[in-house]
């Protein structure tokens, strides 16, 4: 049976490296990343691509957060294709 490659886990960047983290932390690191750029470059710094194999609802939601949590109208999917 051939071994999966895939990462099951989260995997965050220390001194250069990668290093296994828990979800918690992975999770709290992009956050900062995001906030960081918001607080530097305003909410236009941030975007969200949404997918075509979604759900409306799904797509709906991705819309609605990226337009009232973060401020940003900075939304595009693959639905042209």
């Amino acid at each position: 049976m051939k071994r999966s490659t895939r990462l099951t886990y989260p995997m965050v960047r220390d001194d250069g490296g990668l290093r296994r983290a828990s979800w918690d932390e992975a999770l709290d690191r992009a956050a900062d990343g995001i906030r960081r750029s918001i607080d530097a470059h305003g909410p236009t710094s941030v975007g969200i691509f949404s997918c075509s194999k979604a759900t409306n609802e799904v797509n709906y939601v991705a819309q609605k957060l990226i337009r009232t949590a973060i401020g940003s109208n900075n939304i595009d999917s693959c639905n042209r294709t």
